[in-house]
């Protein structure tokens, strides 16, 4: 196997290393997260980073960069609140992967990506109309990583909209069905593909490995 230590990783060139390092974390999902500020100017990114933070409550969290330039993602959830998170699928990759430009401000991703905002129940933030998986954010915590000066945005499931076919009661949310894609380093996106199942793992119920 090929080693790095820490330092050789640091001593890579800076593209090399962005490159190397958002990879080794395996897929990861690919999702657009939109808000809205006072004035309603719109904006859409392309996350990797939404994470499961609980069940009860529903909690989601998502990193974001350091404030060390504008942010309109985080200072539009900071100035209403609330925010959603919109799956990615192979119908918008592409749309998608370029919300990560350099807009200004007055220049809406939706616009300019040609994705469409939809607005749903009072909901402040828009939805992104063409994700077969929606969710209305409500932001809970913000929490600074004062390693790095990253953020953690941690936010309540206000609302869940899924495509009726995509929805299974003993197994929640089919990723195929809804054509959920995922992204691998910082540009390579992939199809899902399940390639097994099994039940709740308990000592009772544990193979025996051995024999295999």
């Amino acid at each position: 196997m090929i080693h790095f230590t820490q330092k050789d990783i640091l001593d890579l060139e800076r593209i090399p290393r962005l490159r190397l390092i958002n990879s080794i974390t395996g897929y990861k999902p690919a999702n657009l997260i939109a808000t809205i500020n006072g004035k309603g100017q719109t904006n859409v990114a392309i996350i990797s980073s939404v994470v499961h933070i609980g069940s009860d409550p529903a909690l989601l969290g998502f990193f974001m960069r350091p404030m060390v330039t504008e942010r309109h993602t985080m200072e539009n959830i900071l100035e209403t609140g609330q925010y959603t998170i919109n799956h990615v699928n192979s119908e918008i990759i592409e749309q998608a992967h370029f919300t990560s430009a350099d807009f200004e401000r007055h220049e809406s991703e939706f616009v300019k990506c040609h994705l469409t905002a939809v607005f749903k129940d009072d909901f402040i933030a828009p939805y992104v109309s063409e994700s077969n998986v929606q969710i209305g954010m409500q932001l809970a915590e913000k929490v600074d990583i004062k390693l790095n000066n990253t953020i953690l945005v941690i936010g309540y499931v206000s609302h869940l909209y899924l495509e009726p076919n995509t929805f299974v009661i003993d197994s929640g949310l089919d990723l195929k069905k809804a054509d959920t894609v995922c992204i691998s380093g910082l540009d390579a996106y992939h199809s899902v593909n399940k390639i097994a199942s099994f039940p709740f793992a308990r000592k009772s119920n544990l193979p025996d490995f051995g024999n295999k």
